[in-house]
């Protein structure tokens, strides 16, 4: 898998500078100009996945997320004051526009469950970019990440947290985004999603498959309405084995409000996952919203433009 991302990674990069310009000749050979839609999304994240949003050429993002405790179950209602005295995850990124169509970052996350500490590094590339008149119908994009725990080995073997070697440590997501602004009000997003994380605990998987999928609201010019949710493909095999555990697998759903105010953007999220990463959350919410376990959180983005004048209006 060390391989694979580097190659990956490597692809992106070298192709950047002329796949844009093959891909509009591929579909359009009259030279004809096709405004591009834009605010598909206000951030590039929805809830906590992905979504086709990019930053600009040489804009700075600096991301906070944060995911409070149970707001109800045993471990929520007033005497944690509905999950707010608990944090199951907190995560701050920077993220950087290479070019329009090219972002990578870097982040820190508390974690959640057995892995914690975790450092990532993203990156994300726009193909295609929606048009107006429908020359190009939807906008498409490809995500990926490497995130390392640098947290202590645990001494119980059977722990995804035993680390017999530093590959042990290692996860990651490659993630295709397909994205149609419907009018100016409705979003929606399919997100096909692969994880690998090199070591697991028994019974649980190494590689899965998910299919998400996402929407957005707007209701006012700076008012949105986000909705996600993930159906990850686990095996009967592995969930019996877990339920025998006392441990049972819910699929991720969150909800939002997404505030824009110039150069923040602000969520408020609700989601009955406690973690952030998609390495994490899509392969292992334990956590269900029939039972109060849910959580309200925020995400919190700040952009700066660097080596040049910031344009919203562009």
């Amino acid at each position: 898998m060390k391989i694979i991302s580097i190659i990956f990674l490597g692809c992106i990069i070298s192709w950047q500078a002329s796949a844009q310009g093959s891909l509009d000749k591929l579909f359009d050979s009259t030279g004809v100009t096709h405004t591009k839609v834009r605010d598909t999304y206000k951030s590039t994240r929805i809830v906590q996945g992905q979504s086709t949003e990019m930053l600009r050429k040489h804009e700075l993002d600096f991301r906070v997320a944060h995911r409070f405790g149970d707001a109800g179950g045993e471990f929520g209602g007033t005497k944690t004051f509905f999950g707010t005295d608990n944090s199951t995850d907190i995560r701050i990124a920077f993220e950087y526009g290479i070019s329009d169509n090219l972002m990578v970052g870097i982040s820190r996350s508390k974690g959640s469950g057995d892995l914690q500490q975790l450092y990532e590094g993203l990156v994300k590339y726009r193909f295609l970019q929606q048009t107006t008149d429908n020359h190009i119908p939807v906008s498409l994009a490809v995500f990926g990440n490497m995130v390392i725990s640098g947290m202590p080995s645990n001494t119980d073997i059977t722990s995804a947290a035993h680390f017999s070697d530093g590959s042990d440590r290692l996860m990651y997501v490659a993630q295709a985004l397909v994205s149609r602004k419907f009018a100016d009000r409705l979003s929606l997003t399919l997100m096909p999603t692969y994880v690998h994380r090199n070591h697991v605990s028994y019974l649980d998987m190494n590689n899965m498959f998910a299919l998400g999928a996402a929407g957005r609201l707007k209701l006012s010019k700076r008012l949105g309405l986000l909705a996600e949710y993930y159906y990850p493909f686990r095996t009967a095999e592995s969930k019996d084995y877990f339920k025998s555990k006392g441990t049972t697998f819910y699929n991720p759903l969150g909800l939002g409000l997404e505030i824009e105010t110039g150069g923040h953007v602000f969520s408020v999220t609700f989601t009955n996952s406690t973690a952030i990463l998609e390495n994490q959350f899509i392969p292992a919410t334990t956590t269900s919203w029939l039972q109060g376990q849910f959580r309200w959180g925020f995400n919190i983005s700040r952009r700066f433009t660097l080596f040049g004048k910031k344009d919203w209006k562009k």
